[in-house]
């Protein structure tokens, strides 16, 4: 993208150019020149790989930044409503299982790619059962008990 992105710089330079030299301007040679130049630097920009983010950053940075948003909602959320918050949060650890199934597949011969998606499988399957034992249990307590005479 970027080395299209200089191409395209240097062929307006050029059409520039030649337009400065048909007219004898010299703010058209100036513009031309800075354009040029600018051509010249998206060029070694996109040869040197400089301005593109390392991915662990990249990563680092999104792991960081959903765990304050977690905190933040989690948090806010008042005490008669976390219970069912929490049986919801079990259906959203499926999405988990969903991209460690994709950090753990066969296409990605990175070994720790695929021991973490591994390990994160292990625990959002424990999380996603857990927690609907847990929901099960919390709501049998708001069953009805049938009187002991009634056990026929």
């Amino acid at each position: 993208m970027s080395s299209d992105l200089a191409d395209q710089a240097t062929s307006i330079s050029d059409s520039l150019n030649e337009l400065a030299t048909k007219l004898g301007s010299s703010k058209l040679n100036e513009l031309a020149s800075k354009a040029s130049n600018l051509g010249d630097e998206i060029a070694s920009i996109s040869l040197s790989g400089h301005g593109a983010v390392d991915p662990l950053i990249f990563g680092i940075t999104v792991l960081v930044l959903s765990c304050f948003i977690g905190y933040f909602v989690v948090w806010s959320v008042t005490p008669a409503l976390h219970s069912p918050l929490m049986g919801v949060t079990n259906a959203i650890s499926s999405v988990i299982i969903v991209g460690a199934l994709i950090a753990a597949g066969p296409k990605d011969p990175n070994f720790f790619a695929s021991l973490m998606g591994f390990f994160a499988i292990v625990l959002a399957s424990i999380n996603i059962f857990g927690g609907f034992i847990v929901t099960q249990r919390m709501l049998s307590m708001f069953k009805r008990k049938k009187p002991s005479g009634e056990n026929k």
